[in-house]
């Protein structure tokens, strides 16, 4: 179940930095409505490594559809094995 919490809650900024745990972020909200998420940097770091391997793979199938698919012969002797 999310932890949403309002953004008062900064207040004691301690005990609501101690429910940030790996996979549970603390979601703050304004005025009721969702406004900020606090998550741990190690996950941040996964997040942006998984969005940055999604824009790489989209990349490389728009290549593959507008310039041809590669066959796993044609990989192998490009890599030299």
């Amino acid at each position: 179940m999310p932890n949403i919490r309002p953004i008062s809650d900064l207040r004691n900024y301690t005990e609501l930095l101690n429910e940030v745990k790996e996979n549970s972020p603390v979601y703050l909200t304004r005025n009721g409505r969702g406004e900020y998420a606090i998550v741990k940097i190690t996950e941040l770091d996964k997040l942006k490594a998984t969005i940055k391997l999604l824009a790489n793979l989209e990349e490389g199938e728009k290549s593959g559809r507008e310039m041809g698919w590669l066959s796993a012969d044609d990989v192998e002797a490009k890599l030299g094995l």
